[in-house]
């Protein structure tokens, strides 16, 4: 008998993996945006530029997870590839909205803190607008993310990967920012501090933490589809 060799995958290894990292970042988000978080000796950097000190919400971090994933998966795999996966990102995203609104609609139980179901109610609620900013920030600002990083591969090549990962991401954060306060804050209170230093401190972490998270994620994705010895 001869052996036969196994079929191919349907799906890479590390299009798997990081289809599955992608979808829990899109859905643990919006849940960490609640807290506001200081930046250490970073929020300095707002009094030079006449704010006062940096601070964002948390959930900007998991943001960050899922610019770096979809720029990984374009270098890896290709910009159209990059593009399904934001879109079917917002598979868990609007899943994951609705089980909130049912579940804020179900009764609580009677021997229930009324203390945590209170913070409960705060964290998961939140208005339409706030809803509506946070989806299209999410779906415009990661498409604008994967086209910039694509484009400045075409013209770079695979050269300069920490610089085209740095500038999509920066870039891409000043338009989430802009999309979502303008949508979810405008005229609710002025909005013009907010906006830029949101913008400041986004880019400000795009520039540092996304050029060495994109080098290890896109080495655990050829590392991943590298072939079994």
């Amino acid at each position: 008998m001869t052996d036969q060799a196994a079929p191919a995958p349907l799906i890479s290894r590390s299009l798997f993996a990081f289809a599955i990292f992608y979808g829990g970042m899109v859905c643990i988000a919006g849940v960490l945006g609640n807290k506001q978080v200081g930046l250490g000796p970073l929020s300095a950097i707002g009094p030079l530029l006449g704010l006062g000190p940096l601070a964002v919400e948390a959930g900007i971090f998991a943001f960050l997870m899922l610019v770096i994933t979809s720029s990984a998966v374009a270098e890896l795999h290709g910009r159209q590839t990059a593009n399904r996966l934001v879109i079917i990102g917002f598979v868990p995203l609007l899943i994951s909205l609705l089980l909130t609104l049912v579940v804020l609609g179900l009764p609580a139980a009677h021997d229930m803190d009324p203390a945590r179901l209170s913070a409960f109610d705060t964290i998961m609620r939140g208005t339409p607008r706030i809803w509506l900013g946070g989806i299209l920030a999410y779906g415009i600002s990661t498409l604008l993310n994967v086209s910039i990083f694509s484009r400045l591969k075409g013209s770079e090549g695979s050269k300069l990967l920490w610089l085209r990962s740095a500038v999509a991401s920066a870039l891409s954060q000043i338009v989430d920012t802009l999309i979502f306060i303008s949508i979810a804050f405008y005229g609710v209170f002025p909005i013009g501090s907010l906006l830029v230093g949101q913008m400041a401190a986004k880019v400000v972490l795009s520039l540092i933490l996304v050029p060495p998270l994109i080098y290890a994620m896109v080495a655990i994705g050829r590392k991943l589809d590298s072939p079994a010895r």
